[in-house]
Formats: structure tokens, C-alpha cells, sequence
């Protein structure tokens, strides 16, 4: 069996197993625990296929590695294996008939997202089916830029974190929404960084092809799809309760870190003669 026969049978087990236990623990967030793990498993299969020979695809897997033990920690402190399910999910069954969310839970929650946690793992495949490619300094570079957004996303929920146990400290005093640190630049900048990572993670198995046409770039493509999708529905749930958040929306860029922009005043009304 071929590396990419295992990859496929790994995701139809994860994908078994997820929809089964979403339907006997009513808890949808499965997928969000396997998350930070199947990738890192996947490009393994690639790397130890062939048999750690290969450079670049060795690189690929401890890269891949490091980035699913931050998410993981992450995911963990935040409670995310203690059997909470994600609060977006019960906002959907509330607009959704049952079996129209049933319908949602397999196809979307579990095949789809699945699928492209497989599709980002394919740039190793690309990188298997070119194993006599030399891992040269592009490589390297790509290699840099990647540990570099790794440790901005680091930093980015390091200051999440923080400013969440700040807020449990001080009640309900204080601003609702991070706005210091790299959240004066974005209002997601941790999702700009996970993106980020994953379209140079393409860019590195299209470095051993020598070319950018490559299928497999529909890995983050769909991942930047996903996100998108998620950015506005959560923020549309954080208008919702604080219609304050539409401000910090008008100044602070969604998702790509840049310069905030200046509040809008209003003009003063025209004097009238009484």
C-alpha cells in the first residue's frame, strides 16, 4: 500500500470515528481534537515512506510536528479536550432543523473539514513523488518562514491567553476586546498566521516539483475558504451580543496585519436658525 492508500484509510477511520462519537456524545467538536494531530500523522506517512532519506520531506514532517504541539497545547488549555463543544454549533442547531443539522454534522463538520485537513498534508505527497530533488536554499528560506509564523501565531495566542486571564481577574471592568499587541493589527492575527503557514507548507513541495502548478494548492485554498466562512459567522455572533465590536471592525483589519485605521467623526450637525 502506497503512502497516500494509508493517508486516505487513517481519514476514513478519523472520519468514522468523529461523525460515530458526535452522534453518541451529541458533542460536534470532535473534529476540533483530531485537528492539530492528523495532519502531523499524515506527512509522517510520507516522510517514513520514504524512509527518512529525503530531506526536504523530513524537514516538511518535524515542521508540521512543531506546528500541531502548539495548536495542541493551545486547544488543551483553553479546554478544548475536557469535552466542551465548540459554542458556534449550538448557534447553528438553533437555526437549523435537526435533520437538517444532522445533515450539516456529517457533510460538513466531519467529510469536509477532514478532507482538507488531507489536502494539506499533500504537499508532502508532492514532495515524495520528487525525492531526487536536492534540498536547496529556497527550501531553507521557506523552511524560516515558516517557523517565523509559527512563533507569531505563538505570540499572537500567548496575548489571547493573557488578556483573558486578565479579564477573569478584573469582572466585568475593562475592554471586551483585545486590542493591543498584534491585535491592533488584525483582529485575527493568530488566523493569518495559521494560513499563512499552510500556503508556504504548499510552497515547499512545489519547491521540490520546480513548479507552482500544482493540485495540491487546493489545500489552502480551502483552508482560507474555511476561514473566511468562520471569521464572519463568529463575528457576526460577537456583533450580535456587544454591538460595540462594530466599531473595533471599522478600525482594525480583519485578518491581514496592517495599520489601523483612524476612527470616523461624525461631522457636527449645521446650525439652525431658531
Amino acid at each position: 500500500m502506497g503512502p497516500l492508500a494509508v493517508v486516505v484509510t487513517i481519514a476514513a477511520a478519523v472520519c468514522v470515528v468523529a461523525w460515530v462519537l458526535s452522534l453518541v456524545t451529541h458533542d460536534h467538536s470532535w473534529v476540533d481534537r483530531f485537528w492539530s494531530i492528523v495532519p502531523v500523522a499524515y506527512v509522517w506517512v510520507f516522510a517514513l515512506s520514504a524512509g527518512l532519506d529525503d530531506a526536504r520531506l523530513t524537514v516538511m514532517a518535524v515542521l508540521v510536528t512543531l506546528w500541531g504541539a502548539r495548536l495542541t497545547f493551545n486547544f488543551a488549555r483553553k479546554g478544548g479536550y475536557t469535552g466542551t463543544e465548540d459554542y458556534r454549533w449550538a448557534v447553528l442547531r438553533g437555526r437549523m432543523r435537526r435533520w437538517q443539522f444532522g445533515f450539516f454534522n456529517l457533510f460538513f463538520i466531519v467529510l469536509y473539514q477532514n478532507t482538507v485537513l488531507v489536502l494539506l498534508a499533500l504537499p508532502a505527497l508532492t514532495a515524495w513523488q520528487h525525492r531526487g530533488t536536492p534540498f536547496g536554499a529556497v527550501d531553507g528560506l521557506l523552511a524560516a518562514v515558516f517557523v517565523a509564523l509559527l512563533v507569531g501565531e505563538t505570540v499572537a495566542d500567548e496575548q489571547q491567553w493573557r488578556f483573558h486571564a486578565w479579564k477573569r481577574a478584573r469582572g466585568a471592568a475593562g475592554p471586551r476586546f483585545l486590542q493591543t499587541g498584534l491585535w491592533r493589527l488584525s483582529r485575527h492575527p493568530n488566523f493569518f498566521f495559521e494560513q499563512a503557514q499552510w500556503w508556504v507548507f504548499f510552497l515547499i513541495g512545489a519547491s521540490a516539483a520546480g513548479s507552482l502548478l500544482q493540485w495540491t494548492v487546493l489545500g489552502p485554498l480551502l483552508l482560507t475558504l474555511l476561514f473566511v466562512g468562520s471569521t464572519i459567522f463568529t463575528e457576526s455572533i460577537t456583533r450580535g451580543k456587544y454591538p460595540e465590536y462594530a466599531e473595533y471592525q471599522a478600525t482594525t483589519s480583519a485578518i491581514v496585519p496592517w495599520w489601523p485605521r483612524r476612527r470616523r467623526v461624525a461631522p457636527p450637525a449645521p446650525a439652525t436658525d431658531v
